[in-house]
This record gives structure tokens, C-alpha cells and sequence, in this order.
């Protein structure tokens, strides 16, 4: 029997969590991992936080030690891009010419930052933050006692806001929207972090949008819409994220909001899968489609991919989570809580660092916030997975140790 080859575009979580569960999963097959940076698939949570705040270095960061890739026979080519797949012959043409023939196609392409139309944005000390060599610049430019300003007020603007003063930086961040976090999250969340941000010397600015970027002498000036210009040595610019599907496009697989996948991850071709970021799928537990952005979605869809390859299918199932890490607080966010109309509190938003919030529709536990509370995060987080809820009155009113019986 001829061997076959499963080729993975992308080598971050998704892709690199692929290729090493076919191995663990007793794939003897060929495995080729592409992908376009030129250093080893490493994580990229601690680029906004402790490998941004000099805590962590890059070994510190990678997924696993280099040469583990060889050892598993997989092989990684790293700054090669992938530019066209011929769906027909079944094949994928890199940028440098080559021509790799697949029998399974993964693609975990991921995303891209989403760029800033606005003038000056191209100036020397204007920074974007998705991958290592854009903190690296970053880190090179980081000055105590010199300004930084941030636009954007998602958490990765604000966990780069955190690193940055830790770094011994004044910061100010600029948010277009009349909230931090207003995409995302609660008005009591916003309310928290803006008062906790605060607290740590970060300036932040709401209701406010970046017009445009100037050079002035040694220093930068961002002009505003609300009529204020901030001066700042360096400025980083996270507004998010666009999915790199045109590969997919191209090569007419399906797409939405990402490339369209079934609860198997294969896409519009059944020789071709997608994962991680990238990924429009079905959740069954809110019974909607969804593109997430997270490393447990990353690598929960790997395994799935892996497993159908091995011809032990079954269906992605999972529950969204995710985290940030700011200063001293450690943000577990379990299940999504678009939709709410009830909000319970454990805890004191307004005093304290350490608290949760309980997101209903009705009586149906639909996601928490957790911060610094990791007992209310597991116990959302199983009650979410098993389909369960929580009883509201005892929810608010139990201490910790009682906190199980709450579940329902």
C-alpha cells in the first residue's frame, strides 16, 4: 500500500497540534508541516504579556523543544508560504515553486492583524502585535519613563497596556468604541478593567478614535476625533484580527466568516480540512456557527482532524474557553454570553480583584467571567460541558465551599 501524505498549512497551535496528534494517533504516514515563519511553532498567548514584559524569552515560548519534530518524522519547513492549491491534482504550490502532492490537506492558516486606515501608520515606531518578530520590535523599542500609546481596547490592547507598564512605561489607550471591552463583554467587566487599568497609571481614553499618526522630531503624535492629540515614543495598534482564508477562496472551497467546515472539520472538499482561527463551524451546544479565536479551539479541532484521518471520527463538541492575563489578574473566561439577559455577580467588581460573573438567558447558564476566582471557572465550565446550569439564589449568596451546590 502506497504511504499517504497529510500536508498542513500553518505551523502555530492548530497546525503543529495536527501533525503530532496523527503521529501519537499511530499515523505512519508522511506529515509535512509549512509554515511561514522562520522559527518553530511557539505560543503565542505570552506575545501580549510575559514575552512582551521580558518575562519569558523565545525558547521559553515554543510548543515543544525543535528537534522533537524530526524525532517524530514530522517534517517542518519553516518560512515557506503556501500560494495556490490545485484541488484536481491535489496539489499545493509554494511561493518558491515547488509542487507538494497530499492525499489530506489541512489548513490552519490562522489570521492576520486587522490594519488601521488612517495616515502615518507606516512611521517608524508604529507597531502591530500578532507575532514574535512584531513584539520583538516592540521589546527593542521598549524605554522606562517614555510614553506608549495603544489603540485599540480589546484585551490584547489592554494586556499589551499591562506589559508595557510593567515595563516601566507611561501608557495611554485610545478606544474607538464608548467602552473597553465593548465587543467582547459586560459593561461590568468593562467598568472593572478600566477602574483596575486605572489604578496601575494606564491612561485610557474611550469614545475616542485615532484619525491619524505624525512625526514629530524624536516623537510620535496621534490625533484623535475627540479633538486631543497624545504624544508618545511608540505606538501599537490592536484592532484585531482578519482570517487568512484566501487560500481557501481561491481554490473554491466554501467560506463565511472563515472557511465553512463540518463537525469533522473537512471543508467544502472532503480531502481538505480547516482548523483553528480560521475555522467557520458549527457549536452544538449554542446551536450557532462561529469563528473563535483561541488556542483550546486550535488544538480540541487538531484532534478531531487527526482522529477522522484515522478513521475514528468524531464530532467537534467542545466548549469555548479562553483567558487573559493583566498585571495580577488572571481572567478565565468559560462559554460565550452573546445573548444574556441576567447577570449574576459572586463577589465585589467595584472593591476587589476577585470575582465572577454568571451570564444567563432565562434560567440557562450560558458563560462566566472569572477573575481570580478559578473554583467559579471549573464549576461554569463543567456545568456548561455536562449541559447543566446554576441556581441563581444560591449562586450569589454560597461561599466557596458550597459552591457545588449551585449546580442544577
Amino acid at each position: 500500500m502506497p504511504e499517504t501524505h497529510t500536508l498542513i498549512i500553518g505551523a502555530s497551535h492548530a497546525g503543529a497540534q495536527a501533525a503530532v496528534s496523527l503521529r501519537q494517533s499511530g499515523y505512519s504516514g508522511r506529515i509535512t508541516l509549512l509554515g511561514e515563519e522562520k522559527v518553530p511553532p511557539y505560543h503565542r498567548p505570552p506575545l501580549s504579556k510575559d514575552y512582551l514584559s521580558g518575562e519569558r524569552d523565545e525558547d521559553d515560548i515554543l510548543l515543544r523543544p525543535a528537534d522533537s519534530y524530526a524525532t517524530a518524522h514530522i517534517e517542518l519547513r519553516l518560512g515557506v508560504r503556501a500560494g495556490a492549491i490545485d484541488r484536481d491534482e491535489k496539489t499545493v504550490q509554494t511561493t518558491d515553486g515547488d509542487h507538494i502532492a497530499y492525499d489530506h490537506l489541512v489548513l490552519a492558516t490562522g489570521a492576520r492583524v486587522r490594519h488601521l486606515p488612517i495616515p502615518g501608520t507606516e512611521l517608524p515606531h508604529v507597531f502591530y502585535l500578532r507575532d514574535s518578530t512584531h513584539v520583538d520590535a516592540i521589546r527593542a523599542a521598549v524605554s522606562p519613563g517614555r510614553r506608549a500609546v495603544i489603540i485599540g481596547g480589546g484585551y490584547i490592547g489592554l494586556e499589551t497596556a499591562a506589559s508595557l507598564r510593567k515595563r516601566g512605561m507611561d501608557v495611554t489607550l485610545l478606544e474607538a468604541q464608548p467602552r473597553i471591552l465593548q465587543r467582547v463583554t459586560s459593561p461590568t467587566m468593562s467598568d472593572f478593567y478600566r477602574r483596575v487599568h486605572t489604578e496601575e497609571g494606564v491612561e485610557i481614553v474611550e469614545d475616542c478614535l485615532a484619525a491619524s499618526i505624525a512625526q514629530n522630531g524624536a516623537q510620535l503624535t496621534v490625533n484623535t476625533s475627540c479633538e486631543r492629540s497624545y504624544e508618545a515614543h511608540m505606538v501599537v495598534i490592536g484592532i484585531g484580527v482578519i482570517p487568512n482564508m484566501e487560500l481557501a477562496e481561491f481554490a473554491g472551497l466554501e467560506i463565511a466568516d472563515g472557511i465553512a467546515v463540518n463537525d469533522y472539520c473537512q471543508t467544502s472538499d472532503p480531502d481538505i480540512y480547516a482548523i483553528g482561527d480560521v475555522s467557520w463551524h458549527h457549536n452544538p451546544l449554542y446551536d450557532r456557527h462561529m469563528r473563535l479565536e483561541s488556542v483550546p479551539n486550535a488544538t480540541e479541532q487538531a484532534k478531531i482532524v487527526a482522529a477522522h484521518i484515522m478513521g475514528q471520527p468524531k464530532p467537534y463538541d467542545a466548549l469555548p474557553w479562553f483567558w487573559s492575563d493583566q498585571f495580577d489578574l488572571k481572567l478565565q473566561i468559560a462559554g460565550l454570553s452573546d445573548g444574556y439577559d441576567d447577570l449574576v455577580l459572586r463577589g465585589d467588581p467595584d472593591g476587589s480583584r476577585s470575582f465572577a460573573a454568571y451570564y444567563f438567558k432565562g434560567d440557562r447558564l450560558l458563560a462566566v467571567d472569572a477573575v481570580n476566582a478559578p473554583r467559579d471557572f471549573m464549576i461554569a465550565r463543567m456545568a456548561l460541558s455536562k449541559g447543566r446550569t446554576l441556581d441563581k439564589t444560591i449562586l450569589a449568596d454560597c461561599d466557596d465551599a458550597a459552591l457545588k451546590t449551585a449546580l442544577r
